[in-house]
């Protein structure tokens, strides 16, 4: 005997969100812990060995974290003005960081001690990085120039005066010690050589730039500002090679993961976007409480700290599935008093029947009580919060050539409630074909009866009469700008060929008239 196919109610359910592995692998961090600071969070930086301790940027300090106890370990408050951009060296044991004093301080991380003042500057410097060799710093100030110093000596070895506005955002190149990446309010992006002191080459992002980033390789690097990142190729001098346009307010700071296989972007618009290095598409979105301007990501990508314009700093942690746990434990052999492994094979594991639960729509459905059926999915409950449901089960009604046995002699709340559904349900792109059949054949039934109906069955067929037509100019509507939508677009493809066919006929139809012209030029 064949089995009971039961009623397919996915067909009409909304469509969620593609589930991906970077969704998987994401979502993974434990929810957002706040730890409340004391102005605007400027810059987060981790550091690169472990525990991965990161430094938080804000008001007058640089505060380092405790990842795990979320905890600061470390103060360096010997700012008198706001400190900009503190950042770690590659060995983790000294970080550099600007200020609204116009200098640049280098601290020892393990004693807290200052151990060199680098001044010269003549306006507030709000990015600083070590280069690749760990022997200079690079500052970036709003005095319009890029300043590279030596930390042994504490002088100012080369000075850049390439920018016509304040410089917010700068790169050091990972791979070379001798490259620097500048990036201004005059909307232009700076490559320079420290070993010629020259620009190499410049690029315009088209709006005030707040944040540049190389990508490992070194060849590739990133420009933040306005709604937009950009990514250009070093090697081919500056060459655009794709604008990524996700979000809807300015993008203030740019990350990459330490695998290098994923880049991250904050924005004012509370959002963190996830981008594949490889095709710059969206793989996954982080929300946030307040506008972003600053993120972090470990170099175990086990922590992503997000720094906030009301002074909130957001940490996540990513921590291992307990169904990881036990399958881990599960696998693992078994061991005598000796220090053997053997491999359980003797053990047969019997696995637990589960029964098939059917709906209660389904059991009468089974039962050809197509009335109870449809009663049973017009429950509140069913109705408003899975109406896919409902719709499903009077599609295998209409199907089974029992839609008017289920509606027939029926008055009072359960013809209403029938109605109210289609009312609000039938302008639906999902559910408006059945719905439509439905309503047709609810009128069929009952239009020669309707003075016998009760008050409420009639009211609520003079409001489904006023939903349709309202439907019906809708469509209208629509068509009708269908149609001017139409007429505009042929407009302009028709004027695209004639200055195609304008532009044709002007060419030099011989290599004298192209001199010629090129001659009076």
């Amino acid at each position: 005997m064949a089995s009971f196919k039961k009623t397919n109610t996915k067909i009409f359910k909304r469509a969620g969100p593609e589930i991906t592995p970077d969704n998987i692998y994401w979502k993974k961090y434990t929810p957002p812990v706040l730890v409340k600071e004391f102005g605007p969070i400027d810059y987060i930086d981790f550091s690169p060995v472990e525990p991965h301790y990161f430094a938080v940027t804000c008001s007058v300090r640089v505060q380092i974290y405790n990842p795990i106890t979320k905890l600061v370990t470390k103060n360096f408050s010997r700012f008198k003005e706001a400190a900009y951009g503190g950042s770690f060296r590659r060995d983790g044991n000294l970080l550099c960081a600007g200020g609204e004093e116009s200098v640049v301080r280098l601290f020892d991380v393990s004693t807290k001690s200052l151990l060199r003042l680098f001044s010269g500057h003549k306006a507030a410097v709000h990015r600083t990085f070590f280069t690749a060799d760990n022997l200079h710093i690079a500052s970036f100030s709003d005095d319009k120039t890029v300043v590279l110093w030596d930390i042994g000596t504490e002088k100012q070895m080369i000075t850049f005066n390439e920018h016509t506005d304040y410089i917010r955002a700068g790169a050091v190149s990972p791979i070379s010690s001798d490259l620097l990446l500048s990036g201004g309010y005059d909307k232009l992006i700076n490559m320079y050589d420290t070993r010629t002191n020259k620009k190499i080459f410049t690029v315009n992002h088209e709006a005030p730039v707040e944040s540049v980033l190389f990508l490992p390789s070194g060849g590739i690097f990133l420009s933040a500002g306005g709604t937009d990142v950009k990514v250009w190729d070093a090697l081919a001098g500056g060459k655009l090679l794709a604008k990524i346009s996700q979000h809807h307010k300015t993008v203030t700071c740019l990350k990459i993961t330490s695998s290098g296989h994923r880049i991250l972007s904050g924005s004012l618009d509370r959002h963190v976007k996830i981008y594949d290095a490889g095709t710059y598409k969206t793989v996954h979105t982080l929300d946030y409480p307040n506008s972003v301007l600053s993120i972090g990501i470990s170099a175990n990508e086990e922590t992503i700290v997000a720094g906030m314009v009301d002074s909130l700093i957001s940490v996540q942690r990513r921590e291992e599935d307990v169904k990881d746990i036990k399958v881990q434990r599960k696998k693992m052999s078994y061991k005598n008093e000796g220090g053997n492994t053997y491999i359980s094979s003797v053990d047969t594991v019997v696995e637990e029947e589960v029964r098939e639960k059917i709906s209660k729509h389904d059991v009468w459905l089974r039962k050809f009580q197509y009335s109870k059926a449809l009663d049973s999915v017009m429950m509140p409950y069913i109705a408003n919060k899975t109406p896919h449901v409902t719709v499903a089960l009077l599609q295998e009604l209409s199907k089974r050539q029992g839609l008017v046995k289920a509606i027939a002699g029926r008055d009072g709340k359960s013809l209403s409630n029938i109605i109210k559904f289609l009312i609000r349900h039938i302008g639906n792109v999902r559910f408006g074909r059945v719905l439509s059949h439905v309503a047709n054949v609810l009128m069929d039934i009952y239009e020669d009866n309707l003075d016998e109906l009760a008050a409420e069955p009639r009211n609520m067929f003079n409001l489904l009469a006023q939903k349709l037509e309202e439907e019906e100019d809708l469509i209208t509507s629509l068509a009708q700008l269908q149609g001017t939508l139409q007429i505009i677009l042929s407009g302009a493809e028709a004027q695209h060929i004639m200055m195609a066919r304008d532009n044709q006929t002007l060419e030099p139809s011989s290599a004298a008239q192209k001199n010629l012209i090129f001659s009076i030029a």
